[in-house]
């Protein structure tokens, strides 16, 4: 389709929101809505919102599910501030959207479900479908979506509830049709997904989704269509992946390159749940994953696989971080590799399990008793959790340490295109274990990285003790006080000692200036966005994203010190500032936001200009 076509729009850049009540199956449409996106081939960056509970009150606020998809020809790195099309299968989903969405923007409606009944559950007076204002404001589609999906399978032997159940793909063959994506993947899945066991309902599914797509071609709808071209992207092969199936792959791409099986031991939990389910279809190339009783358990079998020299790795969120923390100390003293993966979420207790947040730094690096430092590093995005995954099994391995991973509960959902790597580019990590020819001391060191050396249980002549209690350079156990200040400060030398061998700090901008907004984990998207953009705009402002969090960068001092203003976006109360300011006596500003949800470009774009108008 050209320019030429009446009705056609050509954008850059767009941002679709799919809302409904929880059962409506939000969730369902907006990955395929993405997964279509992918293929066409743009870039994409996905936001999944829904509710903690497993079946939410109908028809309720708190039961509103909604899964927001931005897509463009170019790098997209957010899933977009505002929505410029808003599917709302019912009131309440109105309720809590319409908010958003941007002015002159698309509003698609399922007029069918605005009952009495449904307008007082969403705190409506009177329909706001009435009000004259609503098509003033915003380009209104009102559809009764639940009538024509159920008109397009009157003659099949389904259910009524089983028709139903379809509706939601009549509002995404609409929305196909608006932005020009093709149906074939769509339907490719509904057969993959349902054809064999219930073929009556992957027709029905695919009548649907094509009745949706026909009305667009069909009706007599005043509205554009939009297109989205081609992004140019590197060769490549390609597939979206989410922040959690990216890190499950990291673990078993450094497992495989380090020459060690992966044991993932975990307990469910929202939202690192899906981390051991994806790890658990790759017992082919020797991944053993273990549902452990608890928390507790489920890092001593951890713990248990590293001494057996296999690589041992845990996921957890906040609260069983807490649980975790003694066997986390349990893995320092006894310096064995593991990686700890903590999916951070709103707290605290069970708090937000569905909503993102980076309220845990603090406890990533000071929540055990005793000196006990690790290293701490963050991932950025849903496809870097790959890449912070592996660098965590290297660090773990390379220092014989325990390693904390941080990732967010928008990180582990999002998703993004992932240019899937060649095995042979990634580095080998392999790392022998003690010669059984050789004389065998516990805690002798490597002298570069004061490492020790990990022998494997059970081979004779490298007989050995390590455990909880403090010991002596050859396992011994020791309560003498010289000996206890010695060993605690090489595990502390350990760590810091990574710092050496970090990579420099990539910067976007000037090295120097007025303002340096300085990042962490999935703060990096939003981040990056507005310094490009004010970048652009002849706006003087860089920014960094810090990977590595414990050990600091050794080169962020002297970046802090090139700028009068240091801004440190975080979705916490100011963690990372606080460490920035103790460290390097800096005066820095924190911006914070506690709401479960990420920053918007606009509102760190804001921030930045208030600091240079200073």
């Amino acid at each position: 389709m050209s320019d030429s076509t009446p009705g056609f729009r050509e954008m850059k850049s767009v941002v679709v929101r799919f809302a409904g009540d929880s059962g409506d199956g939000m969730q369902i449409v907006g990955e395929r809505f993405t997964d279509t996106s992918v293929t066409v081939p743009n870039s994409i960056a996905t936001f999944p919102d829904f509710p903690a509970e497993i079946r939410a009150p109908v028809g309720t606020i708190g039961g509103v599910s909604a899964f927001q998809v931005h897509f463009g020809s170019s790098q997209v790195l957010t899933p977009g501030d505002e929505p410029d099309a808003l599917v709302a299968m019912n009131p309440a989903a109105l309720a809590v959207h319409l908010p958003d969405l941007a002015k002159g923007g698309l509003l698609v409606v399922n007029s069918a479900a605005f009952t009495a009944d449904n307008l007082k559950m969403a705190g409506f007076a009177s329909n706001p479908l009435d009000d004259p204002g609503l098509g003033d404001k915003y380009t209104l589609v009102a559809l009764d979506i639940t009538g024509l999906a159920l008109e397009s399978l009157k003659d099949t032997a389904l259910t009524n509830r089983e028709k139903l159940r379809c509706k939601n793909f009549f509002a995404l063959g609409l929305m196909y049709w608006v932005y020009t994506r093709p149906i074939e993947p769509t339907i490719e899945y509904i057969n993959s997904k349902w054809a064999k066991k219930t073929p009556e309902l992957a027709a029905a599914n695919i009548r649907v989704l094509k009745a949706g797509y026909y009305l667009g071609e069909t009706s007599e709808l005043t509205r554009n269509r939009y297109s989205v071209a081609r992004a140019d992207v590197a060769p490549g092969i390609y597939r979206k992946i989410s922040g959690n199936e990216a890190t499950a792959l990291g673990l078993i791409a450094a497992s495989q390159r380090a020459g060690r099986d992966l044991l993932f031991s975990g307990y469910p939990i929202t939202p690192a749940t899906s981390i051991l389910e994806t790890l658990a279809a790759y017992k082919h190339f020797g991944v053993t994953t273990v549902q452990a009783e608890d928390e507790i358990a489920a890092i001593g079998v951890a713990i248990g696989a590293s001494y057996a020299g296999k690589l041992g790795a845990t996921a957890t969120s906040g609260p069983g971080m807490c649980l975790k923390g003694e066997f986390i100390g349990l893995a320092i003293t006894t310096e064995l590799p593991l990686v700890i993966v903590n999916v951070q979420r709103g707290g605290p207790s069970t708090g937000l399990p569905t909503k993102t947040e980076q309220s845990d730094l603090f406890q990533a690096l000071y929540g055990r008793h005793g000196e006990s430092p690790l290293p701490v590093i963050a991932a950025n995005s849903p496809s870097d959790c790959f890449a912070a995954a592996f660098e965590a099994a290297r660090i773990a391995m390379a220092y014989s340490t325990p390693v904390i991973l941080l990732t967010d509960g928008y990180l582990a959902n999002g998703s993004e295109p992932w240019q899937v790597p060649d095995e042979a580019t990634l580095p080998d990590i392999s790392r022998p274990f003690a010669d059984e020819s050789q004389p065998y001391v516990a805690f002798a060191r490597d002298p570069q990285t004061l490492a020790r050396t990990q022998a494997i249980p059970g081979q004779p002549g490298l007989e050995h003790r390590i455990g909880g209690i403090e010991k002596n350079e050859k396992g011994a156990i020791s309560y003498d006080p010289e000996n206890h200040s010695v060993m605690t400060g090489l595990r502390a030398a350990k760590v810091a000692g990574i710092a050496r061998s970090l990579p420099p700090l990539e910067v976007t901008g000037e090295l120097t200036g007025k303002v340096l907004v300085v990042g962490w984990g999935g703060t990096h998207g939003a981040i990056t966005s507005a310094v490009a953009a004010l970048r652009s705009e002849g706006v003087a402002v860089s920014c960094t994203n810090l990977r590595y969090l414990n050990p600091l960068p050794p080169d962020l001092a002297a970046l802090i010190a090139g700028f009068d203003h240091i801004l440190v976006p975080e979705l916490n109360y100011g963690q990372l500032n606080m460490i920035l300011r103790a460290n390097y006596l800096v005066e820095a500003a924190s911006m914070t936001k506690i709401m479960g949800r990420p920053f918007k470009v606009s509102e760190i774009r804001a921030r930045i200009l208030e600091l240079l108008n200073d």
